[in-house]
């Protein structure tokens, strides 16, 4: 795995800085050559029309102003002919403006775009574990206030790559109009390079630290806004603004702190040109005194220098940006080398018509951040389904019930043991294989933001009838809210479907995934938030659906729990043991105190060999 950008050290790394940058432009230009190409013709046609400005200003002045001047009649040959070139110099000039802004804007919009969409394919590739250790605020920064950073400088390369021609060719007519006039002006250049040395040394690690907070900030902000009932009914909202304040004023103090060295750092590359101007005047109004060089000359080669000093600024600009991209584009490497792939094989399920056989054998698995000496969260966990039937996970809570729904559904793979569809070990299924046959239902119900009919069939919007969304709506018991909503299958959600209850919300996930026709369901109290009498009905359409599936179910309540034909009781991470439910209660006396202890009285007191204190 690809280290931290956040916490690797700052010291050391700038000098590298300008080596890096060039390094991230040299990738935008493989990924679009032609739109660069484009880009830099239009930049470099500016270029040499700004210089040709120069030719024509030196023109006007040799062939119109000076002997206007002398003779006291103006030359209006020479005047026109100077007026028709600039003109068509200016006009050329704005087409190549436009040609370079264009090119240059879709080039780093297309980038953009190519990181954005990387990103976002690598977050849904990653396994589970790896976003465990990543919280959402980062992984929104990652994908969008540091993909924007990481492509700022490409928007002006293809500029500061015209200007570089225009810069070239410029000093090449500097040196054949005046040498000596050239190397004075040019004289300023060892103290540009010497200026861009100092700020990147400066700059990045202030950039880097920006960089992080603004991510920080983004994470804040997340939270907040995910947590926003509990900030509501807790009263934290001051605290919960504070914190915030705190996250935003250090990302303040380090965009100050990085502002102070760019604003000594721009002052100086945009005077510096200036004074290689003036020292250039005063030598040649030396020089044309005494006879060595004329009037043209001087102007021509100042002229060219003010020109030479829009380059080195573009250049300043493009290489100011570089702390800041760099740092973008590590964060955003950062995921895309995460290597955590969980490996595939290329075995799939077969048609068994009656649910999938399900395997646990050894299973025992730790969360990564776990404390190593505490017990795992899975130890030794062993018991098998048969095809079709129906078994009830109980146990208390933090016994590893959910922990053992992510491994069934290979969201993480556990540390020790093997987990087998049809005699399969999940490792060796094809990548999707899962998805295909099996189907889980979280107590969490997510629900988009569309149309009850795109979170229902999802992907297969296009591919599944209305008849085949109403049947599992039915079988979810929800055919009947959704009905009375105002367009039906058609009527929109709010943002994670506010607008429902939830136990709608359960109910809209559970049709999600029955629509699918899965072999194997896994309700994780995936219907808590539903009556006892609705919850028996779904249960008893699931099972009795045609083709069947083999269906595991996390129930804490008696009346789900009977309806399972066996049922595994989890303690502490282990299996304490497994059969019926009439069974359990018999000879498991910590089963029957966990099963019975919500129960209504009279529930209770018609379990066998139960008593209710009075």
């Amino acid at each position: 795995m690809s280290p931290d950008p956040e916490r690797a050290p700052a010291q050391g790394r700038a000098p590298s800085r300008l080596r890096d940058g060039l390094r991230v432009l040299g990738i935008g230009i493989r990924r679009e050559p032609k739109v660069f190409t484009i880009a830099v013709v239009g930049s470099a046609l500016f270029g040499a029309l700004t210089v040709a400005d120069a030719w024509v200003l030196g023109y006007a002045t040799e062939n119109a102003l000076v002997p206007s001047v002398r003779s006291g009649d103006v030359e209006r040959a020479a005047l026109l002919i100077a007026c028709g070139l600039f003109m068509g110099v200016a006009l050329l000039r704005a087409v190549g403006i436009v040609v370079r802004r264009l090119a240059a804007g879709i080039m780093q919009l297309r980038m953009e775009a190519h990181d954005r969409k990387a990103v976002t394919r690598q977050y849904l590739a990653l396994p589970m574990s790896w976003h465990h250790r990543h919280p959402t605020g980062r992984l929104l920064s990652n994908a969008n206030s540091d993909v924007e950073a990481a492509w700022t400088p490409i928007a002006p390369l293809p500029m500061a790559v015209g200007v570089l021609v225009m810069m070239i060719v410029a000093i090449g007519q500097m040196l054949l109009t005046d040498l000596v006039l050239a190397l004075v002006g040019l004289a300023v250049f060892p103290a540009v390079i010497a200026t861009n040395l100092v700020y990147q040394r400066y700059a990045s690690p202030l950039q880097r630290e920006a960089q992080r907070l603004r991510g920080r900030v983004a994470e804040v902000a997340h939270e907040s806004f995910d947590g926003a009932l509990v900030v509501k009914t807790l009263g934290r909202e001051g605290e919960e603004t504070a914190r915030f304040a705190e996250q935003t004023s250090a990302l303040r103090d380090a965009l100050v702190r990085a502002g102070r060295v760019q604003a000594v750092f721009d002052p100086v590359m945009e005077q510096l040109p200036n004074l290689g101007v003036l020292f250039t005047l005063g030598v040649g109004a030396v020089r044309v005194q005494s006879g060595a060089t004329d009037i043209a000359s001087v102007v021509t080669v100042a002229y060219l220098l003010v020109m030479v000093g829009f380059p080195i600024r573009a250049i300043g600009w493009l290489l100011g940006s570089f702390p800041r991209s760099v740092v973008g584009h590590e964060r955003v490497q950062s995921v895309l080398d995460a290597r955590e792939d969980m490996g595939h094989g290329d075995d799939r399920l077969g048609d068994h018509p009656h649910g999938v056989a399900v395997e646990v054998d050894g299973l025992a698995y730790r969360y990564p951040d776990a404390d190593p000496q505490a017990h795992p969260v899975l130890r030794d966990v062993t018991f098998a389904v048969e095809p079709g039937r129906t078994v009830a996970l109980v146990g208390p809570t933090a016994s590893g019930k959910s922990t053992l729904t992510t491994l069934l559904s290979r969201l993480v793979d556990p540390d020790a043991g093997e987990i087998r569809y049809d005699g399969i070990p999940l490792p060796a299924m094809a990548r999707g294989a899962i998805a295909e046959q099996v189907a889980v239902v979280p107590q969490s119900a997510f629900l988009f933001e569309g149309t009850v009919r795109f979170n229902v069939a999802l992907d297969a919007e296009h591919r599944l009838s209305d008849d085949e969304i109403w049947a599992a709506l039915r079988a979810a018991q929800a055919d009947g809210f959704v009905a009375a909503l105002p367009r039906g299958l058609d009527s929109t959600l709010g943002e994670r479907g506010t607008s429902l209850s939830g136990g709608q919300r359960q109910r809209l996930a559970l049709a999600r995934a029955l629509v699918r026709r899965p072999r194997l369901l896994i309700l994780d109290d995936a219907t808590s938030a539903v009556d006892p009498e609705v919850e028996k009905r779904i249960l008893a359409a699931i099972r009795s659906r045609e083709g069947g599936a083999t269906l595991i179910v996390v129930a804490y309540r008696l009346a789900t729990i009977a309806l399972a034909d066996e049922v595994v009781h989890l303690d502490e991470g282990r299996v304490i043991d497994r059969g019926t439910h009439a069974d359990l209660l018999a000879r498991d006396a910590a089963y029957a105190d966990l099963v019975t202890a919500y129960a209504e009285p009279s529930s209770a007191a018609a379990t066998p060999g139960r008593q209710v204190a009075p």
